[in-house]
Parts: C-alpha cells; structure tokens; sequence
C-alpha cells in the first residue's frame, strides 16, 4: 500500500507504473472517492463538534423553553450526523478497496514487457551437461528409481497428486538440511510459522485481492499459505522494531499450497507445478532506504544464485519485466535451472523487494536515530523450493545406467553418492 499523500502529487506517477505493470487500476476513481472522503470527513467532524457544543449549551441552560428549543435542533444535528456517518462508511469501503489496488512504483531499471517471456537474462552460470547417451526426463529416472509414486499420489490427492519415496524423501531432506546450514551462515535466523493464517495476512503481503483463485481457504475463511512469506511477515505487525535490531533476516520453513487454478493445462505431469510443496524463503526487514533494500535485493538474489553454484547446477538470472512484477514489487529477479530433457531453463526462486508497501499494510514501524517513526522495508527471496529442485538435479546429473550422481556437498547428509 502506498502512502494516500503521495498518490496525490504524484497520479502520473502511478498512471505510469498502471501501465508499466499491465494493471487495470484507474488512479483518477481512487482520487474521486478520496475527495468524498476527505469531505465527509470534513462534514462528520464538523457535525461532532457542533453537537458537543449543543451539549454543553443545553447541560448549563436552565430557561426550559429555550432548553426544549435547542434539544429539538441538537437532534436535527444528530439525524444529519448519522447520515453523513453512513455516507462516510460506505465511501471509507470504496477508498480502502482502490488503496488496496494501487501498484508499487517500479524501479526505473525494470525493462517493459507484458509477461515472463520478455524477461530480460543478465547473468549465465555453469556447463550444461553434454551427455554421450539420450538422457531421461524426471518423471522416468525417479519412477525407475522408486523416489516418487505419481498413480497413487492421484489417488489420494487428485489432480497434481505425489508421493515422494524412499530416496526422493531422504535428497530433499539432505538438501533441507544443507539449505538450513548454508543460509544461517549468511546470518539468517531460521523460523517455523503457522501456515494456516488469517485472510489479512495476504493482503498484508499484496497476495490478494489479486491472487484470490490460487489460495486454499478453510471453511472458517482462513487460508492456507502458498509461501512462508506471508505468515513471517506477519510475525512483526502491528510493532515498533528497534532500529538497532535491523537487517532483520528470517529463514522460513513450511509446506507451501496452491491451488494453481490458472495452470490446469501447464506442465500437468511431474514434479515443476504442484498444489503442495516444501520451501525455504528469506525474508529481510531494514531501515527505510532506497539504497539498503537494492543492496539486500542484491545480497537476496546472490545468497540463491551462491546456493544452486555449490550444488553444481547450471542456470540463469533473469531481471522481471514489468508485466511480470506482481502488485507490491518494486523489483524482481528470477533464478532459472537448466532442465536438459526440455532444453530450457526453469524458474527456481524468486527475489523482490518492497520498499514499504506491505509494511504499512502490516503497520510494521522503526524509531529512527531523531525518534521519527518510519515504516520498515521489506524483501524477500526463494532459498530452495522442494520437490521442484529435484526435476533439474536429477536430470543434469542422471548417468547413462538410470542412476544420479548426487552433488558433492549433498553426499554427508546421504552418506552416499549415487543414487540407484
């Protein structure tokens, strides 16, 4: 959410980042419905004040005639007031669903395009593997390997249903495991949340109102988290942190649901998009500053890209066109991992930063060295998403007999280094 302030003097602005972001926000309704607002207001107010002057007036009038006389015009005041209340409440409704609508302004340096296919690459990294034998897809190296039952994960779940087995549960705990000890290096306090949270919490994140058809909700109007950054990011709401406390750095651990409702005829077999998963994401909260959340965006993105180089896996960076930015981004980078049997790169991790668009809808505030309250920023990254990893790190290092080379700073939390 942006400040109502600066969308005032600066609607271009916001037209500008409409466009640049594919949006079909219309700033001019908002500052229509802000103007009623700001009147009513006005109005509400005026009417309170006038009506506890009557108060006081009739409290210390002792001739009754005119007593009687000011009751009759203080209840005409009253029956104005309660009319301009509702008029307020039903306005107050409208002006909070357009603020909630309003897009985060994009960095300058987020290129045009309507949608991921006009990404822009900025970095490639590591040798694809030139193999001397027709490689395997995933979905055939890990059913002969028995790592995964995808007959009896339809039966039981449905549509997108899994069972990860035998080594396809012991690897993605090896690579937990190691995630774990890599990103608490980087100084990241690791966190177990809730994934069953309340609806605001998604707005909180700018997940919805946009998002409403991919969220699992409970009969009680919950939802079911599709990412450990929507209930980290509650964590602090509604507090006033410490300013010596920042950065803030989080690693967040859950399973992960989505109802992938707009992706019912992509990718329906395997392992890249499923309704639930396992991922670790870092979340960063710090000062107030343009320049600190590029730089964290930086160190975010390279903690991942650091990541994927020690296992060996070969990928690409790509910067987000704006088409591509979601409602609160400011800026977004995309890891992609080499899938040789497809013969294209895949989206691993995502890293984005905020500036204090969803700390003011959370209320999450900071004392700075003057004692002035400001809203923190906020960023966050993809770690390591599972079972998706698997699909790249299996296909990369299948060897010509069926069997996976496991990467080298895996092998101690397998204590082994083939997987046949």
């Amino acid at each position: 959410m942006l400040d109502i302030k600066f969308i005032r003097e600066n609607k271009d602005i916001i037209k500008e980042a409409t466009r640049k972001k594919h949006s079909s926000f219309d700033v001019e309704l908002l500052l229509s419905s802000d103007e009623k607002r700001i009147s009513l207001l006005s109005s509400v107010e005026g009417l309170r004040g006038e009506q506890n002057k009557m108060n006081n007036a009739i409290a210390t009038e002792k001739d009754i005639a005119v007593r009687n006389q000011m009751i009759g015009e203080m209840k005409m005041v009253k029956d104005d007031l309660s009319k301009k209340e509702e008029e307020l409440k039903s306005v107050m409704v409208e002006w909070q669903s357009f603020m909630l609508q309003v897009p985060n302004v994009p960095d300058i340096s987020v290129p045009d395009g309507d949608s991921d296919e006009e990404n822009l690459e900025i970095k490639k990294w590591g040798e694809k593997p030139n193999f001397n034998f027709e490689p395997k897809d995933h979905l055939d190296l890990m059913l002969n390997l028995k790592m995964v039952d995808f007959e009896r994960g339809a039966k039981v779940h449905g549509f997108r249903g899994y069972f990860l087995i035998g080594n396809g549960v012991t690897l993605s705990f090896a690579i937990w495991n190691y995630a774990l000890e890599f990103f608490g290096k980087k100084g990241f306090t690791p966190i177990l949340p809730p994934v069953i949270v309340r609806k605001q919490n998604l707005y909180g994140t700018g997940h919805l109102p946009g998002d409403v058809e991919d969220y699992y909700m409970t009969q009680d109007g919950d939802a079911l988290a599709g990412t450990a950054e929507v209930p980290v990011m509650g964590f602090h709401s509604d507090e006033i942190l410490d300013i010596k406390d920042f950065p803030i750095k989080y690693l967040g651990f859950s399973p992960c649901f989505r109802r992938e409702a707009g992706s019912h005829s992509k990718d329906v077999k395997g392992l890249i998009r499923v309704h639930e998963f396992y991922k670790l994401e870092q979340v960063i909260l710090c000062e107030a500053s343009h320049q600190a959340s590029v730089n964290f965006h930086e160190e975010l993105n390279r903690n991942t890209e650091e990541f994927i180089e020690s296992l060996g896996i070969p990928y690409h960076t790509v910067l987000n066109c704006g088409g591509d930015l979601g409602q609160g981004q400011v800026k977004k980078y995309d890891i992609e991992l080499w899938v040789p049997k497809e013969g294209k790169y895949r989206e691993i991790s995502s890293a984005s930063y905020f500036h204090d668009f969803q700390t003011r809808r959370f209320n999450i505030r900071y004392r700075n060295e003057d004692g002035k309250l400001n809203y923190a920023h906020s960023l966050n990254c993809t770690a390591i998403p599972t079972p998706r990893i698997l699909v790249s790190m299996i296909e990369n290092f299948q060897q010509a007999d069926g069997t996976i080379k496991i990467p080298t700073v895996l092998q101690k939390y397998l204590g082994k280094d083939i997987i046949s």
